[in-house]
């Protein structure tokens, strides 16, 4: 019989995906898991994240390969900047564009300068009630399971920190902030959170991840333009790697 030849090496490093809506974060995983495999990855090669994105959001995913995937709490733990959309007109059970929505009546909008001096209070450490649906698990389940059999979901406040809040424009009913926070932060919440401040409605309408620690989304690449085989020479190395 003809000698075989070695198996290659496993792949390992990262991707830097400029996620498109409508993909789950694991719907990108087992996307590149599966061109990797083409490439000549194991069956079972570990393909991670570092830090969800919902359906709906779109922007920048670091995923992680091989040995890489143990680094996804060091990076879920870095900085985050997101540009966020928010609806004051309407409220939302999920907090976003997701599920339904309700109508708000708001007599009299708030002025730019109303806003400015509420965003203000969004930001430093911060006691923020995480999203009725979200991953977080409530009495051993996951929240969103809960809340979408009917439900009740109390989930307590908790400690995140807001580093920065912009107003990128305001017109009423919408505005755009620019964020730069730190892990567990949620910006359905800020969305949500705002409304009774103003008096207004408050669901966020659309968002966009622009960075994760140090890597931009002006570094990343669609799914689309990523070839259909994925090998070593197509992921980025990052520093604990180096040599290996």
């Amino acid at each position: 019989m003809p000698e075989q030849p070695p198996p290659l090496p496993t792949p390992s490093g990262l991707l830097l995906i400029d996620k498109e809506p409508g993909y789950t974060s694991m719907d990108v995983c087992a996307i590149l898991r599966t061109r990797l495999r083409r490439g000549g990855a194991p069956k079972r090669i570990k393909v991670g994240h570092g830090g969800t994105l919902d359906p709906l959001a779109t922007g920048l995913l670091v995923v992680l390969v091989g040995k890489a995937t143990p680094l996804c709490n060091v990076i879920m733990a870095g900085e985050k900047e997101y540009v966020a959309g928010i609806d004051l007109s309407r409220r939302s059970d999920t907090d976003d564009e997701e599920g339904p929505t309700h109508a708000v009546h708001v007599a009299i909008p708030p002025t730019r300068e109303q806003l400015l001096a509420v965003l203000a209070t969004f930001k430093g450490a911060i006691q923020q009630r995480p999203p009725a649906f979200s991953a977080i698990k409530s009495g051993g389940r996951r929240a969103y399971n809960i809340a979408r059999g009917g439900g009740e979901v109390d989930l307590p406040a908790r400690t995140v920190t807001v580093h920065a809040v912009e107003l990128l424009a305001y017109s009423y009913p919408t505005l755009a902030l620019g964020i730069r926070c730190g892990k567990g932060t949620y910006i359905r919440s800020i969305a949500r959170d705002l409304g009774p401040l103003l008096r207004t409605g408050g669901m966020l309408s659309s968002l966009r991840r622009t960075r994760v620690g140090e890597w931009s989304i002006e570094h990343a690449k669609k799914l689309s333009d990523l070839p259909e085989v994925l090998t070593q020479e197509g992921l980025t190395p990052i520093p604990a790697l180096n040599g290996a």
